[in-house]
């Protein structure tokens, strides 16, 4: 055998050789046999080209086929990211579920009022002539004074003469036909005296009317005017009177001060009804109007209600509290009420049937809301939301969310860190689909 081996490798190296020589000269094409240089495969391969039978072209992938590796990936891009809780683990850090719901919410306002005098009831007694204060019947203030009972009398030296001046016409009415009659010592034309003596009547009595008018003006009572024609006296002072029941407030005038035309004697306020101004924060300002419903409690009525409602709303905010005022009216029965008081308001806002949550159920990163829906098998995907109105216990969910979704509503901020850990991130809001 070992004397064969030379012949055996010569043998080797001519069919090596005629194989060479015969693909140079292109023999081999012409049996049926494609050579492919090195550098041809690696084009074709770039283009995408196969090499086939000869006489066929090759074969092009289609271009709508996806490939295998891009399918994954895609898949991968919109499925939405998950954190796996296994069930004995969620009984350890005590996971609840509740599912998400329409149900009526009612937003609870609770804020302090303070109760003021109502404007509409407070009056101010004056006096329209100068004169001076010569007796008070009213010495302090806190005093309660019924409407017409005398608060204090004037002297006025132009009021004294505005009162003479009316006796005098009262008197030359009284006697105008009797010196019509007696003048010259003969009576007058028998026609021309009766139109003579009814012009003569009727200026009288208007006159009479001009001067009581007058004395009206000063608001002198009618009872006063009638005693002084009859008298024909006039008054030395005038007494002026309470125009309304109430409590005076402040108190102006003192026994024998001089006052002027037009001056404040007393303040009067009627505390029958009173108001109450609450504080509504700016971010409750959408949610109450006026006629809406109110509780007011005070601190030393116990248990006690005072069912209102609210009746107008300033239209300024309050520039140090950044609040809005609500008015109440109060009817204060036995004077229980009394100005700056301080109490307590509640409002009960009813909202309507919304999509709602509990409160724990949301975490608020101070970016964004987020919820952890549970899918089953111990997967819970991080959810964007977007939230409502929240209520004492509830949230309302405006996007994110639907009727029916299985959210965590305790322990969610372990759930949140065992998925910070494993870094699974809530999709943006506007890719997840419902």
């Amino acid at each position: 055998m070992k004397k064969y081996r030379p012949f055996f490798a010569v043998g080797v190296i001519i069919v090596v050789a005629v194989i060479i020589y015969f693909s140079k000269a292109g023999l081999l094409k012409k049996v049926g046999v494609n050579s492919v240089e090195p550098e041809t495969a690696q084009a074709q391969a770039k283009s995408g080209s196969m090499p086939g039978m000869p006489g066929m072209p090759a074969e092009k992938p289609s271009a709508k086929a996806p490939s295998a590796k891009a399918a994954p990936a895609e898949e991968a891009k919109t499925e939405a990211p998950t954190v796996e809780i296994p069930p004995e683990k969620q009984q350890l850090i005590g996971v609840k579920v509740v599912t998400a719901s329409i149900q009526p919410l009612v937003k609870v306002i609770r804020t302090v009022g303070l109760v003021e005098y109502d404007q509409r009831r407070l009056s101010t007694i004056t006096t329209k002539v100068e004169g001076w204060v010569e007796k008070l019947y009213v010495n302090f203030t806190g005093t309660y004074v019924k409407k017409g009972d005398p608060v204090a009398d004037i002297y006025s030296p132009e009021l004294w003469a505005t009162q003479q001046e009316f006796i005098n016409v009262v008197r030359w009415a009284k006697g105008t036909g009797k010196g019509f009659r007696g003048q010259a010592g003969a009576a007058p034309d028998a026609e021309a005296a009766p139109d003579i003596g009814a012009m003569i009547d009727r200026d009288a009595r208007s006159l009479v009317e001009a001067a009581r008018q007058r004395l009206r003006l000063f608001d002198i009572s009618e009872a006063q005017i009638g005693r002084i024609e009859e008298s024909e006296k006039p008054l030395r002072t005038l007494t002026i009177y309470s125009p309304v029941s109430g409590y005076v407030l402040q108190k102006n005038a003192n026994q024998g001060t001089r006052v002027m035309a037009g001056a404040d004697l007393f303040d009067v306020a009627d505390l029958s009804s009173v108001w109450i101004t609450a504080d509504i924060y700016e971010f409750e300002m959408p949610l109450v109007k006026v006629g809406d419903r109110a509780i007011v409690q005070l601190s030393y009525f116990p248990g006690r209600q005072f069912p209102t409602t609210i009746d107008y709303l300033y239209p300024t905010l309050q520039g140090e509290t950044r609040t809005l005022k609500a008015r109440f009216t109060m009817p204060n029965e036995g004077g229980r009420l009394k100005p700056q008081m301080f109490t307590n308001v509640e409002l009960k806002i009813d909202l309507g049937r919304r999509l709602a949550v509990p409160n724990d159920a949301v975490i608020n990163t101070g970016v964004r809301q987020i919820a952890y829906v549970d899918n089953g098998d111990g997967n819970f995907e991080p959810r964007e939301v977007v939230t409502g109105v929240q209520t004492e216990n509830l949230v309302e969910i405006t996007a994110g969310l639907k009727a029916g979704d299985r959210v965590s509503s305790s322990a969610n901020f372990l759930i949140d860190s065992e998925a910070k850990l494993k870094g699974v991130e809530p999709l943006p809001r506007q890719k997840v689909s419902r």
